[in-house]
């Protein structure tokens, strides 16, 4: 995997939990372009990467920008920024690169969720560049912990800018933004934000009637794996979990080699092949990044990852390697 050097140029308190990080090329050179809502992995140590993502204006060729809300409850990522960053030090991260990108449209609506703001305030950047309309709607639990709350308030955007606080009893559950309630054809909507925040904004803009295919969204952790009675309840009863659409054991195939390699239950593809010397492209490892998205050949995945939109699932010819499984007893992977 391509990595790239750079160096921790600042750090800043973004708010009471979060602080942002600027980074510059090691070699004082350029860094690779980046559109909005791009990530990057961030390598910390041995089997600690993290993706995060890139906050700035894609306008910007000097630097990467990344905001991490300390969470202790974490996997650790964000405990070893706050903890051992420090000015100076170097890095390895990956090129950008982006699920998460800005479509055509008459109008964009950015609702973010605490840290969910980053790409968005990427967007938002690169909307009031091209001169485009949107409204970015910035809901938070208090002013105190909103990060990047005061970059937001003193730049441009500002002006385009409604921010919530909870504290003050402006949430999102007491009514979607005014420009939700009612959907319009030529608007696109991104929500980014924890993940009872998304479900419930993209569950009421649903029920308001805007099309699947208008809400854009990217999540920062995995949602919770169905459960063994879900899916037997999604089978109509059946615990067989062929017959409820869910193989619990399956094969994979490599298209250049024609070999095959069982997958059990309790390990993912990416273990199985790794383990029998297949290289694969791995990251997150939890199927919100998108590194792994490998080519289906045939048979029929079972998607499991944050990553595709419902068509791209719908057309079957990607799967996530590291958490998606099969619907089909075998699969025909392009590798």
């Amino acid at each position: 995997m391509q990595t790239l050097d750079v160096i921790v140029h600042t750090i800043s308190l973004a708010s009471s939990t979060s602080r942002s990080y600027e980074l510059r090329a090691a070699d004082g050179g350029a860094l690779p372009s980046f559109e909005a809502g791009a990530h990057i992995d961030v390598h910390l140590g041995p089997s600690l990467v993290r993706q995060y993502s890139l906050c700035n204006s894609p306008r910007e060729k000097g630097r990467y920008l990344i905001c991490v809300r300390r969470d202790d409850a974490g996997r650790g990522g964000s405990r070893t920024l706050h903890r051992d960053l420090t000015v100076g030090r170097r890095l390895q991260i990956s090129p950008p690169r982006n699920h998460f990108p800005l479509v055509a449209a008459g109008l964009h609506v950015l609702v973010a969720g605490g840290i969910g703001i980053t790409p968005l305030l990427s967007m938002a950047e690169a909307l009031a560049a091209r001169g485009a309309s949107f409204v970015l709607h910035h809901y938070t639990s208090s002013a105190a912990e909103a990060p990047l709350l005061e970059w937001l308030q003193s730049s441009a955007l500002g002006e385009r800018a409604v921010v919530h606080h909870s504290d003050q009893g402006d949430t999102v559950r007491a009514g979607l933004p005014a420009e939700l309630q009612v959907p319009e054809a030529d608007t696109a909507v991104y929500v980014c934000g924890p993940d009872g925040f998304m479900t419930h904004v993209v569950a009421e803009a649903t029920a308001a009637g805007w099309h699947p295919g208008q809400l854009h969204t990217e999540r920062f952790a995995p949602t919770a794996p169905p459960s063994a009675e879900a899916e037997a309840e999604a089978g109509d009863g059946d615990r067989d979990g062929a017959k409820a659409g869910v193989a619990a054991e399956f094969t994979v195939r490599i298209a250049s080699t024609g070999t095959g390699y069982r997958v059990p239950a309790d390990r993912t593809i990416a273990e199985v092949l790794t383990a029998h010397g297949v290289e694969v492209e791995l990251s997150c490892e939890q199927g919100i990044c998108g590194a792994c998205l490998t080519p289906v050949l045939a048979g029929e995945p079972d998607h499991r990852d944050e990553v595709q939109t419902p068509d791209e699932r719908a057309a079957g010819d990607r799967i996530t390697i590291c958490c998606s499984r099969a619907r089909s007893p075998e699969l025909l992977l392009g590798l």
